[in-house]
Parts: C-alpha cells; structure tokens; sequence
C-alpha cells in the first residue's frame, strides 16, 4: 500500500501483524518509513524477508511477556495499533468457559496489557497515537459471537477511558470498527456469509485489508492531533 502519511523516525507496534489486516498496516506503515515491530502469537521464527518488519513471537494475553517484549524493543513505540484478534464462534447457550476466556484474554486483555505497557515511555517522549481495531459487532451484537462481540464492544470502552487519561500526556486513543473485511479468513467463511455482508453494504463492495490500513494511518498521523476517544466504522455503510 502506498502511504501519503511520513512516520520517519518514528517506532511503531503492530498485534497480529504476521497477516491479514495487520501485515497490511505493518507494511503500510513501514512504507510511510516507520519502524515497525509485530507481536504476533502465530509468526514464524523465522523473518519474512518480503516484509519489512521485524517480528516477535509474544502471547499478547500473557502480561509479563508483553512487558518483556515491549522493554525489549531497540527504541520506545510511539505509535501503536491493537489489532490481534481471535474468533471462536458458538451460541450462547453451547459457549465453553474456554472459548469465552480465549477470546476475553486475546481480543480486549491483550489490548490493555499493551497499551499499559507502552503508555510510559510514550509519555516520557511527549506523545504517542494508539489505534484500538474493534468491530461494527461490538457496536451491534452478532449471532453466535457473544465472545467476540463483548470482547470488541469492551475495546470501545477501554479506547474512551485511555484517551481521558492519557490525553494530558500527548497520547490520542482511538477506535476502527470495520465490517467483513475480506482476509483469508473470510474468505473461508460459507458464501451466504459474505453474500449477506455485502448484501447489507450500500458501496457494493467488501473492504479489503488495504481500506482499514488507510485509516489507521490517518488516525497515527498528525492530521488527527484533535482526534481521541473516537470509533471511526469502515464498512462500506454495513452498519447504516
């Protein structure tokens, strides 16, 4: 993707970065000239030597490991973006205690533990921009997400308060909320699901991950200084 925003000089860190919606703010981010380090459960030891970023095998859920990793990087992260997310969808009444802790622990844990891990050194260097990815789901409810759902509406809480407090230390939090985004994982998702994404968008087409990438990195720039305790929905007007 290619950027009009410059992060020259600046570190970024990027949850899920290994694929699908954060590989594309990852590398957007690295072609905006950004240092950018991914935390991902899922990469690989070894370096993708097509994208140009360095990636860390960190469970986001797991605290201490986060704080590790984080006090391990070679320069503080002034820009960060919660994107790492899991599903494991069932109703209700059929939820484990696992699925629904699973999801709990990466979706909306995983986010507090990073940002309460790099809020300091952020407002040590006099401001920073953290981007929260939530979903329209977590605005709306879904069917058989109760995990997911409360998970990303918890996001959208979690984005409001950090950007009251840490607005005074030059720190703006905000929100995405996409609709279906078509990644490699909803792309396995049966037909109908995606037939009845589109079906409820009023542009006509799906977003890819390239869409979410290019407001993330408005909301890390300096054109959204004013910008915090928001939810900005890129849907293609799903949610309407």
């Amino acid at each position: 993707m290619q950027s009009s925003f410059d992060f020259s000089g600046r570190v970024a860190l990027v949850t899920g970065g290994a694929r699908g919606i954060g590989r594309a703010i990852a590398e957007a981010l690295a072609t905006g000239g950004a240092e950018v380090h991914s935390f991902d459960w899922a990469a690989s030891d070894d370096q993708d030597s097509n994208m140009p970023v360095t990636t860390h095998r960190v469970d986001i859920s797991d605290s201490d490991a986060v704080a590790a990793a984080v006090g391990s990087l070679p320069k503080p992260a002034t820009l960060l973006v919660n994107n790492a997310g899991i599903t494991r969808d069932r109703s209700i009444v059929k939820m484990s205690d696992e699925e629904w802790s699973q999801v709990i622990s990466v979706n909306l844990t995983g986010a507090f533990n990073t940002i309460r891990a790099v809020t300091p050194a952020m407002a040590e260097a006099g401001g920073g921009r953290i981007v929260n990815i939530t979903s329209i789901n977590g605005l709306r409810g879904k069917f058989g997400q109760a995990n997911y759902t409360a998970a990303k509406a918890g996001l959208i809480g979690l984005t409001k308060t950090a950007a009251r407090e840490l607005g005074r230390k030059g720190i703006t939090v905000n929100a995405i909320a996409p609709g279906m985004v078509l990644t490699e994982m909803a792309e396995q998702l049966p037909e109908e699901f995606r037939a009845q994404a589109l079906k409820e968008n009023v542009i006509g087409r799906l977003a890819t991950p390239a869409d979410i990438a290019g407001g993330v990195m408005f909301l890390l720039s300096d054109a959204a200084a004013l910008i915090t305790g928001e939810v900005l929905r890129i849907d293609g007007g799903q949610y309407i």
